[in-house]
């Protein structure tokens, strides 16, 4: 009998203690859920053919296990007498491979792909709401953007209706999205906003992190990745989902660069595939491709894909190709026409986007191209106190816990708009100003469980006086810091 068939005996008897044990263990019920990944190469069991078990819950592909054996025959090691010391072959050299094994997270493990069924039992039209209804929930929690709420609620609507309409003879193209907007006027709210009412997994990733493969920084697959975590590592559930990636603008191409563009165009040109629709390799649980990762094939033909970016310096290139249409004469324009436009955006178009750096291919796979709006005053007052988790809500609920109810005067918040449009850093700016003028109040509660009621006045706000406290029936200024 020659190495190989005593080989093969080995790897029987292992087979059969492997199959024991998982099945006394309760370990057979893991085994059906995710699939089998190789110890030695990392590749799964759909890329790389069925694996050979091992103990302690260790599995090799074929293809490893033929090297194993040809580098141990080759290397005149005696390898009847190695198994013979090592009862069970659970330690080699030193090493416990269970414990090596234990230290593989759940993260990487994946779900096995089912048998392909028909694609409508999967996603039922009757759970995803009608888009006036999502709409209706957007408007619990968003202030204003109308137009920017009405054509998401149409586009994730009709996303799941062309992923439910798979098999009909019409093929519905994907409608991704390029969503543009000041900072702070609620891009990244509105969309985690729509995952938190939708059950679908969705990714939020950030473009500024991305460079061209083989530089360091994350790779384009790397948005993919994220949904695939998202989605509990089942590959069909973030085939259907939505990726968000913000910060878009920072991807532009540089407008002169005396070294290699990294972030820039070659990101575009790398993500041209991942947006149209293709199979991508994606590495689970690991934001980047290496020997320790397993790899799975994900389609995002069926990912709705939604950029977002503020696009500072937009407005100029705007401004420039609305002023060029009249410069002489008595019908031209004013060139300060349009400096106090506060919604400029709104008439951006695809030429005007070329002209920031965006390259035509990239802006071909995003068709629907729309602006949120400039937060006004107005719509800070509303945002601070009639969304579902405003912030003063918040705040309330906070002094609540202590028994104390929290107000806030019309001046008061007028007051805290003004500070807020000053900053030009939208709704970002109202929490740090309230939480400034908060903080001595929320030092000063806990002190005497004789306060009921803390109103904040305008007068507060201004640093012209001090907000009014009521302690049983009576009412006297609270000092504060910022009126010593």
């Amino acid at each position: 009998m020659d190495n190989n068939d005593k080989n093969n005996n080995e790897i029987e008897k292992n087979n059969n203690i492997n199959n024991n044990t998982s099945e006394t263990s309760g370990g057979k019920k893991n085994a059906d859920e995710y699939e089998k990944v190789c110890y030695i190469c990392r590749r799964s069991e759909s890329r790389a053919g069925k694996m050979i078990s091992m103990p302690n819950n260790i599995y090799i592909c074929a293809d490893c296990m033929q090297r194993t054996f040809d580098s141990l025959n080759n290397s005149g090691i005696n390898y009847d007498d190695m198994m013979k010391n090592i009862p069970g072959m659970g330690n080699i050299g030193g090493f416990v491979f269970g414990d090596m094994q234990d230290n593989m997270t759940n993260k990487q493990k994946v779900k096995k792909k089912k048998e392909k069924t028909d694609s409508k039992k999967d996603i039922d039209l009757t759970k995803i709401p009608a888009p006036h209804h999502i709409k209706e929930m957007l408007d619990q929690y968003v202030v204003g953007q109308e137009h920017a709420k009405k054509i998401m609620s149409v586009a994730v609507y009709n996303h799941y209706k062309r992923v439910a309409n798979a098999d009909s003879d019409v093929e519905i193209e994907k409608s991704n999205m390029l969503m543009i907007g000041p900072t702070g006027s609620g891009k990244t709210y509105l969309v985690k906003t729509l995952a938190k009412l939708l059950s679908v997994p969705l990714a939020i990733a950030d473009a500024t992190s991305l460079t061209e493969a083989g530089y360091i920084g994350d790779d384009i697959e790397s948005v993919v990745s994220k949904l695939l975590a998202a989605a509990d590592n089942d590959v069909e559930r973030a085939e259907h989902g939505i990726i968000f990636i913000d910060e878009i603008d920072k991807i532009a191409k540089k407008k002169e660069t005396r070294s290699r563009d990294v972030s820039g165009e070659s990101v575009q040109q790398g993500m041209l595939k991942l947006l149209e629709g293709s199979d991508v390799e994606v590495p689970v649980g690991a934001t980047s491709k290496n020997a320790m990762v397993p790899l799975v094939t994900v389609n995002t033909k069926n990912i709705l894909f939604i950029c977002g970016g503020a696009f500072p310096d937009l407005e100029d290139i705007i401004k420039e190709r609305l002023n060029r249409q009249g410069s002489i004469g008595f019908t031209a324009d004013l060139k300060d026409k349009y400096d106090n436009e506060p919604n400029l955006c709104s008439q951006v178009t695809v030429e005007d986007l070329r002209n920031y750096g965006m390259i035509p291919e990239f802006l071909g796979r995003l068709p629907i191209v729309f602006s949120l709006e400039s937060l006004t005053k107005q719509m800070l007052i509303q945002i601070m106190k009639e969304p579902k988790n405003a912030i003063l809500k918040q705040y309330e609920k906070l002094l609540e816990m202590d028994e104390v109810k929290l107000e806030f005067d019309d001046a008061a918040l007028e007051a805290i708009a003004d500070r807020a449009m000053e900053k030009k850093t939208g709704a970002r700016a109202l929490r740090s100003i309230i939480e400034e003028y908060m903080l001595d109040i929320m030092y000063e509660i806990p002190k005497d469980n004789n306060i009921g009621k803390v109103t904040i006045t305008g007068d507060y706000i201004l640093k012209k006086g001090a907000p009014v406290i009521q302690m049983r029936g009576f009412e006297t200024p609270l000092l504060s810091a910022h009126n010593a």
